[in-house]
């Protein structure tokens, strides 16, 4: 097994830090709501294995995934607990969720057929979510038509087949304007007031991260956290200074070669930087292929010995350059940080997200399997 001592790079996962990340979103929506904890993406790059058994001793109410194949190795890992998934399944995958027991989101009435025919071979009931569509637009049942779907399913269940949830996907609640949120919400209460089935028979459930630390008024009987249980603000001034989670990741990576380069000496692929003066090089042993973005040449920064130093040159697929010149005692061996703190610096994935311009949410999955994790 690779260690922080072994490896080239790695990742750190803080786990006390989730499970103050987890509190944080319980004492916001308070104690009637359950929280299904989102660990989709193998937990947002994570290890979705590590943070449930993490996350087990809390008491959430389920874990939220995105395939079959996910919720299959949270079972192989022990996990009893319902695991939701939410995007809709294909007909193969659909029996591979019924032998695990998983508890799909249904979508159509034909993935509903398909599930009811998994629970008439399936050896005890099996539940399900229904999924209302009210503006997102890429699932669920159309909240204009509760009338028709909602007859259709309620016809459908029965002792082998248990509807036992309904919920909806908020998609600007990461913004400052509530107006969006709210309609969506009021379509979803509309669709509720139609079911023709009682809604204290089922968990409702609507809000994400952002909602639930923004809107708490929208959590229903449940909420659906993912980014902000990993340690990232969901969107900027959606958790103030008192809610600002805990930094659950940290990227490192060693240096494994040091020059000093006259003026004029060039680094990467194009030559996009040329030394001004002297200047000292350190070469990372990280890459995009590790996950780390392209887009962070001659742009990003790292930390070495509690000191800030830019990467220079194009981000090459192993291979990262920073310059060391203002650190001179730094040497082969010694570790960079990436996302993380080293002393009293701090990179934050946010900071690296805005640099990639693109979203914490795609930092921290796309960092890839190349790289360890070590739980810390």
């Amino acid at each position: 097994m690779q260690t922080a001592q072994t490896s080239r790079a790695w990742i750190e996962v803080d786990v006390s830090a989730l499970r103050t990340n987890f509190e944080a979103v319980r004492r916001v929506v308070g104690s009637g709501p359950a929280i299904i904890a989102m660990v989709k993406a193998d937990g947002y790059g994570l290890g979705a294995e590590r943070i449930a058994r993490a996350l087990e001793p809390l008491a959430p109410w389920g874990y939220g995934v995105a395939a079959a194949e996910e919720g299959e190795k949270l079972r192989a890992a022990g996990i009893t607990r319902p695991i939701l998934v939410v995007s809709p399944l294909a007909r193969m995958a659909l029996e591979r969720a019924a032998a695990v027991r998983l508890t799909p989101a249904i979508s159509s009435l034909d993935a509903l057929e398909r599930w009811a025919a998994a629970a008439s071979a399936a050896p005890e009931p099996l539940d399900f979510h229904v999924e209302v569509d009210t503006g997102m637009g890429r699932a669920g049942f159309d909240w204009r038509e509760t009338g028709q779907w909602a007859a259709a399913v309620k016809a459908r269940v029965g002792p082998a087949l248990r509807w036992t949830g309904i919920f909806t996907h908020f998609h600007g609640a990461d913004a400052a304007e509530k107006t969006p949120t709210a309609t969506q919400w009021e379509r979803f209460l509309d669709a509720l007031a139609q079911l023709p089935v009682s809604r204290e028979d089922l968990l409702v459930h609507a809000a994400n991260s952002a909602a639930a630390l923004r809107w708490p008024e929208f959590a229903a009987d449940a909420v659906r956290p993912g980014i902000y249980l990993y340690g990232a603000n969901p969107a900027p001034g959606v958790a103030g200074e008192a809610l600002r989670p805990r930094p659950v990741a940290s990227v490192r990576a060693r240096i494994v070669l040091v020059r000093d380069v006259p003026p004029g000496s060039t680094v990467g692929y194009g030559a996009t930087h040329a030394a001004r003066g002297w200047e000292r090089w350190g070469t990372l042993a990280i890459g995009y292929g590790d996950g780390l973005p392209r887009a962070l040449g001659n742009r990003g920064a790292a930390l070495v010995r509690g000191r800030r130093v830019p990467m220079v040159g194009r981000i090459s697929m192993d291979m990262t350059v920073i310059d060391l010149t203002s650190v001179p005692d730094a040497g082969v061996g010694d570790v960079a940080t990436l996302i993380g703190g080293d002393g009293d610096e701090r990179i934050t994935v946010e900071e690296v997200a805005a640099q990639a311009d693109t979203i914490a949410y795609e930092i921290l999955t796309g960092l890839t399997a190349r790289l360890p994790r070590v739980e810390c």
